[in-house]
């Protein structure tokens, strides 16, 4: 169970709209293969289950079960997702494009958090305009730096200045 954190990461990005449900299989997969399953048998079911439909129940039941109410806040989960976008935009897999479809589905989900006003924004503009790509890529950078030290949301918002958002 070391790793609950990555099916619940994965679990973030299949309500969202962007996960793989086969990573959530590959998860329980290698659960089994560490002997690390007990007697829970959403872990064994989860293992063999295809699709989103199948997956997303199990995997949020495991999650339930094991984290209880300490359970990864949202917005938390969505900056470990945003450091996971822009690697893969850094990699060539994620556009201008494909980023602001992910961001405008996410924005209003997690209630318009005020870190990711900026990120949303640049992103939005930077679709139609290109002088707007530099300022979205410095806010892309800014945000996921520091998503990726974050190990809590209250750590994130220590460090976050929605001043130097705004400069961006």
């Amino acid at each position: 169970m070391e790793k609950l954190t990555e099916l619940e990461l994965e679990c973030f990005q299949l309500r969202h709209g962007d996960g793989r449900a086969d990573r959530c299989v590959d998860w329980a997969v290698e659960c089994l293969r560490l002997d690390q399953e007990g007697d829970d048998l959403d872990i064994v079911l989860l293992a063999s289950a295809r699709g989103i439909d199948e997956v997303l129940p199990l995997a949020e039941a495991i999650i339930g079960r094991y984290r209880g109410d300490a359970r990864l806040e949202e917005q938390f989960l969505a900056g470990k997702y945003i450091v996971e976008l822009r690697a893969a935009y850094l990699a060539g897999r994620e556009s201008v494009q494909s980023l602001d479809a992910k961001l405008t589905r996410l924005y209003p989900a997690l209630g318009y958090p005020d870190w990711l006003v900026m990120l949303s924004r640049n992103c939005e503009y930077a679709t139609d305009v290109p002088d707007f790509e530099p300022p979205f890529e410095d806010e892309f950078h800014y945000i996921a730096s520091l998503w990726a030290q974050a190990q809590s949301l209250a750590a994130f918002e220590r460090e976050y200045s929605r001043e130097t958002s705004n400069r961006q």
